[in-house]
C-alpha cells in the first residue's frame, strides 16, 4: 500500500501539509521504503481522522491542529527510528550502520552505552593490528611465564612477546568472532524488549 497525499481546497493548508511531509520523510530517510511509507500512513491517517472531525472548522486551523497533536516529528520519530536503525544494523551486521542505530539509541538505556563501549573497544584491537605492522612493540607480552600485556609496550627487554607476527591474524580472528557475538548480544536484547 502506497501513502497517498490529502486534497486541501485551501491552499495554505495544503503548504502546510506537504512542508510537515517533506519533514517526515527527511527524518524517515535512514529507515527502510516499507517502514517509511506505514508511518507516512499513519500520521497521514490521524491527519484525515482529525479534518473529518469538524467540518465547520476550516481547513488551515484543523490542520495545524493536528500537527499540533501528532507533535514534532524530530521528537515523535527519534524512538521509531532508533528501533528500526537497531533492527537494519543487527540484520546486516553493518559496522557503520551499528554505530549509528547505537548512538541513536544511547539515551534509551544504559546498556547500549556498553554496547558502544564494547564496539569501540574492539576497534582498540583494530588499531593494534595496524601498529604490529609498523612496530615490535606490540603483541601478547608475557613475562616469567605469566600474561602481562596484550598491545602496546615502551621497553620489552624484561618480556617475551609469545605470537610474533601471528598477532595479526590471531587478534584479526579474535575481533571478527567478538563481533559477531556482541552483535548477536544486541540482536537477542533487542528481541527481548519487543516481546
Amino acid at each position: 500500500m502506497k501513502f497517498n497525499k490529502i486534497s486541501f481546497q485551501d491552499k495554505n493548508a495544503e503548504r502546510v501539509y506537504d512542508n510537515y511531509f517533506k519533514s517526515l520523510n527527511n527524518i524517515l530517510r535512514p529507515i527502510l521504503e516499507r517502514d517509511k511509507q506505514d508511518v507516512l500512513m499513519e500520521f497521514n491517517s490521524h491527519i484525515y481522522e482529525f479534518l473529518q472531525s469538524d467540518a465547520t472548522e476550516p481547513e488551515l486551523n484543523l490542520l495545524l491542529n493536528a500537527i499540533d497533536k501528532l507533535g514534532a516529528p524530530e521528537e515523535v520519530l527519534k524512538p521509531l527510528i532508533a528501533d528500526k536503525l537497531l533492527e537494519k544494523a543487527t540484520k546486516s551486521f553493518n559496522p557503520i550502520h551499528i554505530l549509528k542505530a547505537l548512538l541513536l539509541n544511547i539515551s534509551n538505556g544504559f546498556s547500549y552505552v556498553i554496547f558502544f563501549l564494547l564496539y569501540l573497544f574492539l576497534g582498540s584491537f583494530i588499531f593494534l593490528i595496524f601498529a604490529k605492522m609498523f612496530s615490535n612493540n606490540v603483541g601478547m607480552f608475557f613475562k616469567e611465564g605469566k600474561f602481562q600485556v596484550l598491545g602496546l609496550i615502551e621497553d620489552k627487554s624484561n618480556y617475551q612477546e609469545v605470537l610474533g607476527y601471528w598477532f595479526i591474524p590471531v587478534m584479526l580472528i579474535t575481533t571478527v568472532i567478538l563481533y559477531f557475538l556482541i552483535t548477536l548480544l544486541l540482536k537477542l536484547k533487542r528481541l527481548i524488549i519487543k516481546k
